[in-house]
C-alpha cells in the first residue's frame, strides 16, 4: 500500500510545481489510470475514469485526496477485472499501479532537422540581431533591444572622444 501511495504523490505533483502531492486533479488521475494500465480503452475508458473522479471528489472541489483515490480504484477494478472478485481485482488494480512514475512520452523535443540549427545559430546573426546576444549565444535581454543612450557628450562615432581637455 505504500508503493501504491508513493504512486499517487508522484503523478499528483506531475506538472504541477506548486503541489504538496497530497491531492490529485483529475488530469493527473486520468494520465495515471492511463500510463498504469487501468485504463484499457476496452473495459475501462478515458470517460469511464472522468465519471469516476467526479463521483468520488467531495462537491465543489477540484481534487481528490488518497482516501477518495482509493475508493475510485475499488470502482474502477470491479469494471477492469470482470472476472474477478472485488479484492482480487482490487489487488490486481494496485499491482499496475505500485512503483510506477509518470513519464514524459509524447512530450515535444526541440528539433535538429533542415535549417533550423543554422537558423538558430546566433553566431551567424548580422546586423541589429548580433547586438541581441552575446559571444556565448545567450541573449542580452533588454540592453540588446534598445538603443542605450550615450550621454558623453559626443557625436555616436567621433573617434577622438575624451581628448577635448587634453588638447586645450
Amino acid at each position: 500500500m505504500l508503493e501504491v501511495e508513493n504512486t499517487f504523490r508522484k503523478f499528483a505533483t506531475y506538472g504541477d510545481t506548486a503541489a504538496s502531492g497530497n491531492s490529485m486533479t483529475g488530469k493527473n488521475f486520468s494520465k495515471m489510470c492511463k500510463e498504469c494500465g487501468v485504463m484499457d480503452g476496452k473495459a475501462v475508458t478515458s470517460i469511464d475514469v472522468d465519471i469516476i473522479f467526479n463521483k468520488v471528489k467531495a462537491k465543489g472541489a477540484r481534487t481528490i485526496t488518497f482516501a477518495e483515490f482509493q475508493q475510485a480504484m475499488k470502482e474502477l477494478c470491479v469494471k477492469r477485472f470482470k472476472n474477478k472478485s472485488a479484492e482480487e481485482a482490487l489487488q490486481a488494480v494496485y499491482g499496475l499501479i505500485e512503483g510506477k512514475e509518470p513519464s514524459h512520452v509524447g512530450t515535444t523535443k526541440a528539433t535538429k532537422a533542415g535549417g533550423v540549427e543554422r537558423l538558430t545559430d546566433t553566431s551567424k546573426y548580422t546586423g541589429t540581431h548580433k547586438e541581441r546576444f552575446d559571444e556565448s549565444g545567450k541573449g542580452k535581454g533588454l540592453a540588446g533591444r534598445e538603443d542605450l543612450t550615450d550621454n558623453s557628450g559626443y557625436v555616436g562615432a567621433y573617434k577622438g572622444a575624451g581628448t577635448y581637455d587634453k588638447t586645450h
